[in-house]
C-alpha cells in the first residue's frame, strides 16, 4: 500500500467531523410570526387548512431543496423569509428532498424549530436526472439534489400555479411579497436579476461557440446570464411549454460533448436567457461564498440590499465555525438557528 499524504489523515479528520456534526445538529424554535391586519385571509372555518394554503393563488409559495449538508442554512432562509414578511402565516412553503434522504428527520427538524410553518416535503427521485448529469468544475454542484429546480412543475401539485424558487445559501431582509409579485407578462416563465455585464461566452466552451448550429441558439436574443438560486416561475406556464425536457435535451447533449462545465445554470441559460423578466439586483447579491475553488470574501454589489446570496464555495455557517468568518457572514448570523452544546437557556 502506498504512503498516505501528510494531509490525508487531517482530511480525514474533519470529513469525519463534518458527518458527525450534520447527524447531531440541533436546532432552536424560532418565534411564531403573525399576518399584519390587512393580510388577506386564506381560510374559511368549514376549509381544510393545510389544503387551503397550499393550493391558494393568494399564498405566497416558497421552494427549497433541503438535505442533511445544507439544513443550516435552510433554517435561516426559512426565519429570514418569516421574520421580513408583512404575511407570514400565508406564506406555503415547498421543501424538495431526495428520495434517500431520511425526510422523516428533516421533516422533524423543521417541524422541531417552525412548529407552527406551513410546510410539506416532497421527495424527488435521484434516477430521474443522475444519469444526465455531467461532472462540473465543483464536485458540490453535481448532487442530483441541485437540478431538483428543474423539476418543480413535475414535483409540486398542480394547483401551485406560481413559486418562488431559493437557493439554502441566502438569507432575506425584505418581504418577500414583493418578489412574489413580479409582473411575468403575457408569456414570460420565470423572473430573476439579470446580469448583463458579466461575460456571457465563459459559460459555455469553445466547443460550442465554434458551432453554429449550437451558437445560433442564442441569436436574436440579448441572452445575459442570471443566477438560478433565486427564481419567480409561473409552473403553469412552465408545464404547458414542457420546458423541464427541453433542459434535459441540453443535458443529454452535454454527456455527448462538452458544452458547458457548471452543473445545472447553463441549461437553464440556454432554455431562458434574454427570454426571462429582469428582476431588480438588490434580490440577488449573490456571489458572497466567493468563487468555485477558494471562496474568497467579497464584498456586496453597488446599491440597495433585499437579499443576501452566499452563492460560491465559501459558505457563512462553515466559515464562522472555523473562526474564519467575512465581514458579511455577520449579517447572516442572527438568522442561525443552530442549538450549540455550550449555549445557556434564557
Amino acid at each position: 500500500m502506498p504512503p498516505k499524504s501528510p494531509l490525508f489523515f487531517p482530511f480525514l479528520l474533519l470529513t469525519l467531523l463534518t458527518i458527525i456534526t450534520n447527524a447531531t445538529q440541533h436546532f432552536k424554535e424560532a418565534p411564531q410570526f403573525y399576518n399584519s391586519p390587512d393580510c388577506p385571509s386564506l381560510f374559511c372555518d368549514d376549509e381544510d387548512t393545510e389544503t387551503t394554503v397550499f393550493c391558494s393563488d393568494q399564498a405566497i409559495h416558497v421552494a427549497m431543496t433541503l438535505d442533511s449538508t445544507y439544513i443550516r442554512g435552510s433554517m435561516a432562509a426559512v426565519l429570514s423569509v418569516l421574520q421580513h414578511s408583512s404575511c407570514p402565516q400565508n406564506i406555503a412553503f415547498h421543501f424538495v428532498a431526495s428520495a434517500s434522504a431520511n425526510t422523516s428527520l428533516l421533516r422533524a427538524t423543521i417541524s422541531s424549530s417552525f412548529p407552527y410553518l406551513n410546510f410539506r416535503v416532497y421527495s424527488f427521485d435521484d434516477s430521474a436526472v443522475s444519469g444526465l448529469i455531467s461532472t462540473s468544475i465543483r464536485s458540490a454542484l453535481d448532487c442530483p439534489l441541485n437540478y431538483a429546480r428543474s423539476y418543480l412543475a413535475n414535483i409540486l401539485p398542480l394547483c401551485v400555479r406560481r413559486v418562488v424558487y431559493l437557493d439554502s445559501d441566502l438569507v432575506l431582509v425584505d418581504d418577500i411579497a414583493k418578489l412574489a409579485a413580479t409582473d411575468l407578462g403575457k408569456n414570460s416563465v420565470l423572473a430573476a436579476p439579470e446580469y448583463c455585464n458579466a461575460n456571457f461566452t465563459l459559460y459555455f466552451t469553445p466547443s460550442f461557440w465554434s458551432n453554429p448550429s449550437l451558437s445560433l441558439t442564442f441569436a436574436n436574443r440579448k441572452a445575459c446570464y442570471f443566477n438560478t438560486g433565486v427564481m419567480v416561475i409561473d409552473l403553469d406556464r412552465w408545464r404547458g411549454g414542457d420546458y423541464t425536457t427541453k433542459i434535459e435535451e441540453w443535458m443529454e447533449l452535454q454527456k455527448r460533448m462538452r458544452i458547458y462545465e457548471l452543473g445545472s445554470l447553463p441549461p437553464f441559460l440556454l432554455v431562458f436567457a434574454g427570454n426571462i423578466v429582469p428582476v431588480d439586483h438588490r434580490w440577488n447579491q449573490h456571489g458572497l461564498g466567493g468563487d468555485n475553488f477558494r471562496g474568497l470574501c467579497r464584498d456586496l454589489h453597488p446599491g440597495p440590499v433585499s437579499l443576501l446570496h452566499w452563492s460560491g464555495k465559501g459558505k457563512p455557517w462553515a466559515r464562522l465555525d472555523a473562526n474564519r468568518p467575512c465581514p458579511l457572514d455577520a449579517l447572516w448570523a442572527p438568522y442561525d438557528l443552530l442549538q450549540t452544546p455550550f449555549a445557556l437557556d434564557s
